[in-house]
């Protein structure tokens, strides 16, 4: 098989690739800046919001990765074309990494992204993982941590089942190799830990104090202005830890495991590893 990767410059877009390939699942990254990625992987430009890059992408392949643009609330409208394009090429198995909890709301953007590619008749698998663990290594949170020596989220004292993009990524690889369709998977870590817990197993892997400091959610909002997120991108975030505040992201499941036959990546271990980025 031959898969193509949407948002291959991404976090858990290179985990994806990496992770096919441990499958000898032939790849072609795609990406709006194909040039960024590594040496010796197949990669093509691709966008959205430019249907001329939609033949390259889908030519010669038989399975796609489908990730939507982050915290999107236009997602359905913005991907709709390019499934489209993709039930014309004849792809024969779409594994889409949606959210955790978005089908207890028929109205969530991803929810939305997954009814459409239902009714395709594609055959589908969609993934809905929890928080990622990067965020705190080389996502949004990790630049508070490099300059402050703290990070300031509007969690409250509430706790998420953290999950990594590599956990995620071999849950994506599985589905493609053994053909695991018309399935949903709940993806989280084995335990849901609070803010203040993270903070501590970050300070313990870095050598030194990182805080978590509880702030107002218009704080949060105005801070995440102020770098220059889109007003869209700011009210799709105060969604998203709203859903934390109100103990949605504290379940677990055994999926990961399910698929893989591995546990997931506990936090302390994704600490350890990434212990150098902290220090």
């Amino acid at each position: 098989m031959n898969v193509f990767v949407t948002g291959a410059t991404g976090n858990l877009g290179q985990a994806v690739v990496e992770a096919l390939k441990t499958k000898n699942i032939d790849v072609k990254a795609g990406a709006r800046h194909p040039e960024r990625l590594a040496d010796g992987i197949k990669a093509v430009r691709f966008d959205y919001e430019d249907p001329t890059t939609f033949a390259s992408a889908l030519d010669e392949v038989q399975g796609v990765f489908l990730q939507a643009p982050s915290m999107e609330s236009a997602a359905p409208e913005i991907m709709k074309p390019f499934i489209d394009q993709a039930k014309l090429a004849g792809i024969q198995h779409i594994v889409l990494n949606s959210a955790l909890g978005v089908d207890a709301n028929e109205a969530a953007p991803l929810r939305v992204v997954e009814r459409m590619l239902m009714e395709t008749g594609i055959a589908y698998t969609i993934l809905r993982p929890n928080f990622f663990m990067e965020n705190f290594s080389i996502g949004f949170i990790a630049p508070m941590i490099a300059h402050s020596g703290a990070f300031f989220l509007a969690a409250d004292d509430a706790k998420t089942s953290f999950i990594s993009v590599k956990d995620i990524a071999s849950v994506v690889a599985t589905s493609f190799a053994e053909g695991l369709t018309g399935k949903a998977f709940n993806l989280t870590g084995s335990r849901a830990l609070d803010r203040q817990e993270v903070a501590s197993i970050i300070s313990e892997a870095a050598g030194k104090p990182i805080a978590y400091n509880a702030i107002p959610e218009e704080a949060m909002l105005e801070g995440a202005r102020a770098n220059g997120m889109p007003e869209g991108a700011v009210q799709y975030m105060a969604g998203l830890y709203q859903a934390v505040r109100n103990g949605w992201t504290e379940a677990t499941t055994s999926d990961v495991e399910a698929v893989t036959g591995s546990a997931p990546i506990t936090f302390e271990a994704f600490a350890k590893e990434n212990a150098g980025l902290w220090k």
